[in-house]
């Protein structure tokens, strides 16, 4: 799928109609959304907010101003993203813009809730309308906007005429013109937004769609008669064509307009069209409330109303794609062992689901089949296009079945939760499957089938793979190492328990501690981009350290985390590492970020310079001018006191101060009396905080503030453990971001860092100027879910290890990675990446690798020894005593719980005189205490 999402937009209020930005980014528009101007103006078309200077009895002069108020509105154009020098017209539309989607302009408010929810249930229908559904909007008198992604072959005007008729609504024909515009409305008015919306479609399906044209006789764009036909032999190609229909002839729309219920199956040129390797979004089935676009969040793709539908392409089309790779599973060692591997899983999951030996490609009972063989584990261990490929191979027949793609879609939508943990029979076909595949890539592959059913089972067995070991939990490698980031040590694992516990609580046998996790090979544009100059080795030091700056850039931009905490981005990141292991490698992509921010410092900076340099020119009797208002400096020094801090803090008007310091122990700067530094980097962390100070001179800072200070810092593993060991259980360590660099060999190499040019700065700038663009709650559901999904595994890898000090680290951990992906997605423009949950489970993963490996026996050993908790609550000495009891009985009870035997005489006299017990008669008036015998009383 192209990432790419562009529009010709003019934004301006009272635009020239006839001027069209051309491709524009999309967070352009959503910025545009966000405006209050907009809102108000929409609020006052509708009737919602008065009209100022207008009589809202004198109908005539309403209806005036709400026409004057609707040429205010900025405007999108809807079917190109490039018109030639900005000119909106027909003739000035680029060819190779066209965006392959149209707006239905739903104008009569009587058909509007109808028209709702009809496009949810066209969306979900299994027409050529199933997940075409691209965007819903109220228009700006509340009626209504339908985006949607055309047909394979369909011009404008039959796409919109059919789906007019489908969905009973009226037919306007001002809607098809090339250059025809839509008023943009603002944020509340958005409905429903896929993520394919004003999307570039990939370079195959463009062609594709271009030659559906072609054979048709038409332009690229589909808007007229091309002068030479494809199918005449006069053009080699479609890129041919392109330059020779800039003179083009309208369409005469005469063309046959397919029937609105015509099934995906029965056309050759209109086939379903999402974009290749990814979900297509669509609206639920009928009867689900539709909600507004909520504050921040402007991808609506995946919320509780949306439902995904799959890639059901026509078997025969453009899915062919699918097939044939489908086809390449039947030579597994020409395919690698991933697809062996796939195929001999499935085979197993056919035998567990109780389908061994029978033909599961029989009309009739493949639906039923193939669940079963789902719902048995096959769905578990490899993903939704591998079992694709796989299902072609073993259930040929119903593979080219529209209901298989979407039985296979559907399951991975509503089952296809990769955070739960595998169960044993999964984590035992997994393992065999794996072991299988490698022994047939090592031998003479005749083919798969051969490793499964009875030949496995002699080979392999289910109990033993290669006689060290006696259960099935040897077999989880695959599974720990993929769930919890750690490698599996080498030697001979009993069990998870033992995995659990070398890999984080101490060394192994041979005193190595575990590698880090690696850092996944597909990242976020942005982390790929301010690391592509970092030799490799650093790169996830680089990783990690690049969040702090980019956090500096959001001002009053909060995130509301799984326990309903509303945070700011409080990022701090400190890197651990040996003397010479290159700890500077993160300084140029911090510089780079901080360039505006600097920019602007040095100016206030002056201007306070200026201040003080005039103050001291003064005498002390003369009037001197006041402190300038408005001087933000965020980056501070390193050496700045307690008391400069706090006034830096008031300054920044809730923007967050930043330093970034080449050892740890400049913060000692900020020590004050008592190790504030610490308290600062804890509160920091803590939304609403609040810290300052009090002082009676005239000159001295009295400010209460809420601390907003994010920071990188460096230093050695042995400094760094020194700098903390006082303050282990206090907070600072599990707010804190850690990373480090590996130890390289003797006598390697130097890496060779890249070059920061100003490819480099201009490719940052669209990023760093989203940060500084956004405000209030962001709402990004899929960093929220993940969150959830990280929290859960975060548990169930504690349960496993029973380590209370990494459970207690991962709380913090998970925020910090929950706040890193918020991150991401507002300097993605509010978009979010597949590739970011990836990047961010492997980032906590790292931050709690560090941590453990650096400070979390010492943090075990700080429990125990300033464990002094009492272990029992306080009890009666006497109900602990018998009826009847001795003296002796007495002592040694107090001896027990820690009392002195010498005050068992007083003790005892005290009860006597209390009524509690009374002494047993004797014969002797002069009997001592520790000769008597003693019985309770009512106690």
């Amino acid at each position: 799928m192209g990432t790419v999402q562009v529009m010709a937009l003019n934004p301006a209020r009272k635009g020239n109609m006839g001027r069209l930005n051309s491709s524009q980014p999309l967070y352009v528009y959503d910025t545009l959304i966000a405006q209050p101007w907009l809102k108000g103006v929409i609020a006052q078309i509708r009737g919602e907010k008065a009209i100022p200077g207008v009589d809202a009895g004198d109908e005539k002069a309403v209806k005036k101003a709400k026409e004057g108020l609707k040429r205010q509105l900025p405007i999108r154009a809807i079917h190109y993203s490039k018109f030639r020098n900005n000119h909106r017209s027909s003739e000035d539309a680029v060819p190779e813009s066209f965006l392959f989607q149209t707006t239905i302009d739903v104008d009569d408010v009587e058909y509007v809730d109808a028209a709702l929810e009809k496009a949810r249930e066209l969306n979900c229908s299994n027409t050529i309308w199933k997940g075409k559904l691209l965007h819903l909007e109220y228009s700006a008198r509340k009626k209504l906007h339908i985006d949607i992604r055309m047909p394979i072959g369909m011009t404008i005007e039959e796409t919109q005429k059919a789906y007019c008729e489908a969905a009973g609504i009226p037919y306007d024909k001002s809607c098809i013109t090339p250059e025809r515009i839509i008023f943009i409305t603002d944020k509340d008015s958005e409905i429903y937004r896929s993520k394919e919306w004003y999307g570039v479609l990939p370079d195959e399906e463009i062609q594709a769609r271009r030659e559906a044209f072609l054979k048709r006789g038409l332009t690229i764009d589909g808007k007229g008669t091309a002068r030479y036909s494809l199918l005449a032999g006069d053009c080699k190609s479609p890129e041919r064509l392109s330059g020779d229909f800039q003179g083009q002839i309208p369409s005469d729309g005469n063309h046959k307009v397919q029937s609105s219920n015509l099934k995906v199956q029965s056309n050759d040129d209109v086939q379903d069209n999402r974009f290749q390797g990814t979900d297509s979004h669509s609206a639920v089935p009928s009867g689900a409330a539709i909600q507004p676009a909520q504050p921040g969040n402007s991808h609506r793709a995946d919320d509780d109303y949306i439902s995904h539908t799959g890639g059901s392409q026509k078997a025969g089309g453009l899915a062919a794609q699918a097939d044939a790779a489908g086809q390449a599973a039947e030579n597994a060692c020409g395919v690698g062992i991933a697809d062996a591997k796939n195929l001999i899983a499935f085979d197993l999951f056919q035998e567990s689901a109780g389908l061994k030996g029978m033909n599961i490609d029989t009309v009739g009972s493949r639906h039923s089949s193939l669940l079963a063989i789902m719902s048995a584990g096959a769905s578990r261990v490899m993903s939704e296009e591998e079992l694709m490929k796989v299902v072609a191979k073993r259930m040929p027949s119903y593979y080219q079945e529209n209901d298989c793609h979407q039985l296979i879609h559907d399951f991975y939508a509503k089952y296809g939760d990769s955070s739960k943990p595998f169960s044993r029979d999964v984590i035992r076909v997994n393992a065999l499957a794996e072991q299988a595949a490698k022994s047939l890539l090592a031998g003479d592959c005749k083919s798969p089938e051969r490793l499964t059913g009875d030949f496995l089972a002699r080979q392999y067995g289910y109990s033993s793979l290669a006689g060290d070991c006696k259960s099935p939990e040897r077999l989880t490698e695959n599974f720990l190492a993929g769930q919890n980031g750690y490698s599996l040590l080498a030697g001979d694992c009993k069990s998870p328990g033992r995995l659990a516990g070398s890999n984080l609580n101490g060394q192994s046998e041979d005193e190595e501690y575990p590698a880090p996790p690696p850092m996944p090979k597909k990242l976020p544009k942005l982390v790929e981009l301010l690391i592509s100059k970092t030799p490799e080795i650093y790169q996830p030091a680089v990783a990690c350290a690049i969040f702090p700056p980019l956090a500096t850039h959001l001002w009053r931009t909060k995130f509301r985390y799984i326990d309903n905490v509303e945070h700011e981005a409080t990022l701090m990141t400190c890197l651990l590492a040996g003397t010479g292991a290159g700890k500077s490698c993160v300084q140029k992509p911090i510089d780079f970020i901080m360039e505006d921010i600097r920019k602007r410092d040095a100016e206030n900076l002056k201007r306070e310079k200026e201040w003080k340099d005039e103050m001291m020119r003064k005498g002390a009797n003369k009037d001197k001018r006041k402190r300038p208002e408005n001087l933000i400096i965020q980056e501070i020094d390193a050496d700045m006191t307690n008391p400069a801090f706090v006034m830096r803090t008031a300054e920044a008007k809730e923007h967050f101060l930043y330093t970034s310091l080449n050892e740890i122990d400049q913060f000692d700067a900020l020590k004050g009396s008592g190790y504030q530094q610490f308290r600062i980097m804890c509160l920091a962390f803590d939304p609403g905080n609040l810290y300052g100070q009090t002082r009676v001179g005239t000159q001295s800072v009295t400010e209460r503030v809420t601390i907003r200070f994010n920071w990188n810092a460096s230093t050695t593993i042995h400094k760094g453990i020194r700098y903390f060991k006082r303050v282990l259980t206090d907070g600072p360590v599990s707010r804190i971001n850690f990373c480090t660099i590996p130890e390289r060999d003797i006598g390697e190499d130097i890496p060779v860092y890249g070059t920061y040019d100003e490819d480099f700065r201009n490719s940052l700038k669209p990023y760093i100027d989203n940060l500084c663009m956004a405000s209030g709650l962001v709402e990004c559901k899929e960093a929220f879910h993940l969150a959830e999904v990280l929290k859960d595994e975060n548990a169930e890898f504690s349960r496993l290890s029973q380590d209370r000090v990494y459970e207690n680290l991962s709380f913090r951990a998970n925020v910090i990675g929950y706040l890193k992906a918020c991150v991401l997605y507002v300097a993605n423009g509010y978009q979010w990446e597949p590739e970011i949950e990836d990047f961010i489970r492997w980032s906590e993963r790292y931050d709690l690798y560090c941590k453990m490996r650096f400070f979390g026996d010492a943090i075990k050993k700080a429990e125990r020894d300033g464990d002094q908790e009492s272990k029992k609550g306080p009890m009666s000495i006497l109900a602990f005593l018998p009826d009847k009891f001795s003296y002796q009985q007495v002592e040694s009870l107090r001896l027990k719980n820690d009392m002195n035997a010498k005050g068992t005489a007083k003790m005892l006299r005290n009860w006597l005189h209390r009524g509690y017990i009374e002494k047993e008669e004797s014969d002797s008036v002069t009997q001592k205490l520790s000769d008597s015998v003693y019985f309770k009383t009512h106690y």
